[in-house]
């Protein structure tokens, strides 16, 4: 049996514009859920890293070969029977259909909200690669995930502790 309580393993993609706190909401879940936490940025190309550090968004072609190693990756590990939280923008519904096409099961978790609230965020650190100057692109390129029946909005201006009870709720998972 895998961690959370069910026989079947589960993705929960927590997604949005950078700066919106996907990486703290999954490793929150992850920690709370028994799951392990994957980051995508972990599976962009250097020269991927390094354009978006340098300012420069990524197309949807550059980005593909990303899905697919985050979808590869994914799929095994629910093959070995883990549940999985990834922190994934999932900006563009083609990607997330890439996943969804892979057969996994998945439950995106979409944090979402105003820009000037995640700029701030953004500003606020300091350890990472995306720049606040590419805000505006990550808003020009996500596809908003209307009438995606596996997609659960959670608001970025909850407190950490709220949005992790959204995830939960959305998972069927009791808080513990």
């Amino acid at each position: 049996m895998s961690a959370g309580g069910s026989s079947a393993a589960r993705v929960a993609v927590v997604m949005g514009v950078s700066g919106s706190g996907k990486t703290t909401l999954a490793r929150a879940l992850a920690s709370a859920w028994g799951a392990t936490f994957l980051d995508a940025d972990d599976f962009h190309s250097e020269q991927a890293k390094a354009l978006m550090a340098s300012g420069q968004p990524l197309t949807d072609a550059m980005r593909q070969p990303w899905v697919e190693r985050i979808a590869a990756d994914l799929a095994r590990r629910v093959a070995a029977g883990e549940n999985v939280t990834l922190a994934f923008s999932g900006l563009r519904r083609a990607h997330r259909d890439m996943l969804r096409q892979a057969g996994l099961p998945l439950q995106f978790l979409f944090l979402h909200g105003e820009a000037e609230l995640i700029a701030s965020r953004m500003r606020a650190r300091s350890d990472h690669y995306m720049p606040v100057c590419l805000l505006d692109s990550q808003f020009a390129a996500l596809e908003p995930p209307h009438d995606e029946a596996d997609v659960a909005r959670i608001a970025v201006e909850l407190a950490p502790d709220a949005q992790l009870r959204c995830a939960l709720d959305a998972l069927g998972v009791a808080a513990g």
